[in-house]
């Protein structure tokens, strides 16, 4: 397909001789189509070039050379020059395009390279709660994005099942396991029971250190608590992946805290050779005051390990098991400073500078309740079973009244309250708190799932009463010149840019406004078009590109982990 903007900048290159990859960077798209399809801002350049900006774009205007059957026109607007290509080139390149490829927009561009991603991360013996729905759809979608450009992705679940915690969780067991209902519901039972063994710990110092000896035995292999850490662990994983079947979220990798148990020496063996590792108060750290952070502690004075000592493990593994070229981390933002400091010691480790390099925490917001931030040990989660049980009955109760004769009711119900779930989640800048609230997560009308849902069944309803879709030789591309279809076609066209910008910032959220925005431009060119009509030509061109809407609309969904109905 014709890359209008790298044409755009080479052209511009030539006049100012500087480098057209550069240029293209700073290529615009601009507010409304007066001003073009592109625009370039000369602003920055007026220092350089000495000249103020509009003459710096006057002279690029009367300079520069341009295929007239690319671009149409150019125009200068104060600082920018404004280019207009071929409307009629655009739409045939488009549609064609994607007549050309069941999977439009995807890509090879990350070939021969490798991401891991680590996402989900629960901890076991522990509910699965609306706290973990962000990394895991976060990284769901990442994981997604990434391979449909052809990179080589890894995607790992690093549980958390190990540390101080299942030592509490032991002690609590032992003092308190015969007053639960262990039988029925594992899970809740180990979580009051974790509750008030953190209760019992801010009163008792010796129960705590009780639990932290626990912790010692568990990993020196004390049968007794090795025993009951494998049944509290087998357990929750039942537990978690009802949760993922639901949600369609799938690993490569579920290896969590615990596997790197027997890697964990050479981390502190490493960390020796380097001169780096020291004594306090017992305890063996890496003193990052030079870098403005406090101390990473590697092993405690008991002699234990830590969650650093762990991730430290982790990335040696995983450079040399995945030879990785970036290496993600879908974590709250909470954990900012812990990832500051691991990737400072992962310095001291001997790798190639490229693991290092590659290493990259990716940040999000937390799920509030409007009471406050959520606790495990304080008892105040939301199990995110239950929520997306919650969500996917509300769909339901919504088909129902709107059109209570449909087929596959629960199936449809089960797409659109998940699919409201985690688009609502991946509908912002991840880095924004997000305020848990019902009414607006399971809200039905507006810029969310549900709406995209809706969109895409209103094509397959049209292509349904225009008998199928046209071949792409039967289309004229002429018919599709008027605003409303040329807004459509642009998007279509930036489809692949967009999946190319959620990698580069590693953020869903610019394709779930993506989505909404050309799920809002077709119900526009819906409501101005009569697409069935007697013009024969004129309906195969608006129904083929209802077609192209509703493809990409599915498969832009799709990698945002949502499925799409054929009915609603």
């Amino acid at each position: 397909m014709i890359d209008f903007k790298k044409i755009i900048a080479e052209a511009i290159s030539k006049v100012l001789e500087m480098d057209a990859l550069e240029i293209e960077k700073t290529i615009e798209k601009p507010k409304g189509p007066d001003n073009g399809d592109y625009a370039f801002p000369c602003f920055r350049l007026a220092k350089t070039l000495r000249k103020a900006p509009p003459m710096i774009a006057d002279d690029i205007k009367a300079k520069i050379k341009v295929n007239q059957d690319e671009i149409t026109k150019i125009e200068v607007v104060g600082g920018y020059v404004n280019f207009f290509v071929n409307k009629e080139l655009l739409a045939s390149e488009v549609l064609n395009k994607m007549a050309k490829e069941n999977d439009y927009g995807k890509s090879e561009i990350g070939n021969g390279k490798n991401i891991v991603i680590d996402y989900s991360a629960p901890n076991i013996a522990k509910p699965f709660h609306i706290g973990h729905l962000r990394s895991t759809v976060i990284g769901g979608a990442l994981y997604n994005i990434y391979k449909y450009l052809g990179y080589n992705v890894i995607g790992i679940n690093h549980l958390g099942d190990y540390g101080t915690q299942f030592g509490k969780l032991i002690e609590g067991y032992k003092m308190w396991g015969n007053e639960y209902d262990l039988e029925t519901d594992l899970i809740d039972a180990l979580t009051q029971i974790y509750i008030r063994v953190n209760e019992a710990c801010k009163q008792d110092e010796e129960l705590l250190n009780r639990c932290r000896d626990n912790f010692k035995k568990l990993e020196d292999g004390d049968t007794y608590c090795v025993e009951l850490w494998n049944r509290f662990k087998d357990l929750s994983l039942k537990e978690f992946q009802k949760v993922y079947d639901i949600l369609g979220t799938k690993f490569d990798s579920w290896n969590g805290e615990a596997f790197y148990s027997d890697k964990m020496d050479e981390v502190v063996e490493l960390l020796e050779k380097s001169g780096k590792l020291v004594k306090s108060e017992g305890a063996k750290i890496i003193d990052l005051e030079d870098k403005g952070m406090a101390p990473c502690l590697i092993e405690k004075s008991n002699g234990s390990s830590t969650y650093a000592t762990r991730d430290l493990a982790a990335i040696l593994y995983r450079a040399r098991t995945y030879d990785y070229d970036k290496a993600l981390y879908v974590t709250s933002y909470e954990q900012v400073l812990h990832f500051k400091q691991i990737f400072e010691v992962a310095k001291l480790l001997g790798l190639d500078q490229k693991y290092i390099d590659g290493l990259e925490h990716v940040p999000f917001g937390m799920v509030l309740l409007p009471s406050g931030k959520m606790s495990t040990r304080e008892g105040t989660s939301i199990k995110l079973i239950d929520l997306l049980t919650e969500a996917i009955s509300r769909a339901k109760a919504i088909i129902e009244q709107k059109n209570p004769y449909i087929g596959n009711k629960d199936e449809i119900s089960r797409k659109v309250g998940v699919g409201a779930v985690i688009f609502n989640d991946l509908a912002n800048n991840r880095v924004k708190d997000e305020v848990f609230d019902w009414d607006t997560i399971l809200n039905f009308q507006g810029e969310t799932g549900p709406y995209i849902q809706y969109t895409y069944v209103r094509t397959k309803s049209v292509i349904e009463k225009a008998q199928g879709v046209p071949t792409i030789e039967n289309v004229h591309m002429k018919e599709l010149l008027d605003d409303a279809s040329i807004k459509i076609l642009k998007l279509i066209y930036e489809f692949e840019d967009i999946l190319i910008q959620v990698t580069d910032k590693n953020e869903p959220s610019i394709l779930s406004r993506y989505l909404i925005e050309l799920a809002k431009s077709y119900s526009n060119f819906y409501n101005e078009n009569k697409i069935i009509n007697e013009d024969k030509n004129l309906q195969n061109a608006r129904v083929y590109l209802t077609y192209s809407v509703g493809n990409v609309l599915k498969i832009g969904a799709g990698l945002l982990g949502i499925e799409m109905p054929e009915q609603m």
